[in-house]
């Protein structure tokens, strides 16, 4: 069977049509395949973050409770003994004393209130989303010199640094896990806390005087490996540098979306 000219521009001409949409439709099956991975996995990432994030509200919560309990018990408790010895006193007091002890348990109880309502307020302002990073970085260095275990230095160059609220939370904890670690392992005298705020991206620097620790190590329960996870889920980056007996200095920087 012979085919005329005609004939075969026909043949090729469907051979190549049949090639083209076999081809438009491998590339359509391709990128709708890449489209679905990529909507995938941006939901995981979403789900990830949320746990993360609802982690994080977790944690700072236990962290506000503990301090409450321990003001509570350590200043709080400490003032109303004071008071009710004095009223203990007054029974057996004469009139001039009375009015004195009277005077100084109503100082008391006055200063125990005011300590009260301050608790109260630290634990309903909670959430850093509801007041800012640097309040709330300032509000947790003032809980530490309470303490009285370490000097604390802090700095920053902008009191509003502009932080997505959830993403300010994630890295309020991602700090005062710094923190923390610090005052348990580091036997550190003194802490210094830099935040730095520059056009398109914010700088943390949290660093002590402490023993240090060989970072080549794998150190189980250090949370190090945590606080990167969680920094990168923010759009951010994690280093830590130390040495044996040099102290440690924890460097966080986060880029604003």
């Amino acid at each position: 069977m012979k085919f005329n000219d005609s004939d075969l521009l026909i043949l090729y001409s469907t051979i190549v049509i049949l090639l083209v949409i076999s081809i438009m439709f491998f590339v359509y099956s391709f990128f709708l395949k890449q489209k679905s991975i990529f909507v995938i996995n941006q939901k995981e990432k979403d789900l990830q973050f949320q746990s993360e994030l609802a982690n994080s509200q977790i944690e700072i919560r236990e962290q506000t409770l503990s301090y409450i309990g321990q003001e509570l018990h350590d200043d709080v408790g400490q003032k109303l003994s004071v008071v009710k010895i004095l009223i203990n006193q007054l029974a057996c007091s004469e009139a001039a004393v009375s009015q004195q002890k009277i005077k100084e348990a109503n100082e008391i109880l006055g200063e125990a209130i005011q300590d009260i309502r301050n608790l109260s307020k630290t634990y309903i302002s909670e959430q850093v989303e509801h007041f800012g990073f640097i309040d709330s970085l300032e509000r947790e260095i003032r809980r530490i010199k309470k303490l009285k275990l370490i000097k604390v230095h802090f700095h920053c160059n902008n009191h509003d640094v502009d932080i997505q609220s959830k993403h300010a939370l994630i890295l309020f904890r991602i700090a005062q896990e710094c923190i923390s670690n610090i005052l348990k392992h580091s036997k550190a005298k003194e802490l210094y806390i830099k935040v730095m705020d520059y056009f398109g991206h914010v700088k943390i620097e949290i660093m002590d005087n402490g023993t240090g620790m060989d970072t080549t190590k794998e150190y189980h329960g250090s949370g190090i490996k945590n606080m990167k996870s969680r920094i990168k889920m923010i759009n951010g980056y994690f280093n830590l540098v130390s040495e044996s007996d040099k102290g440690t200095t924890t460097h966080i920087t986060y880029i604003k979306t």
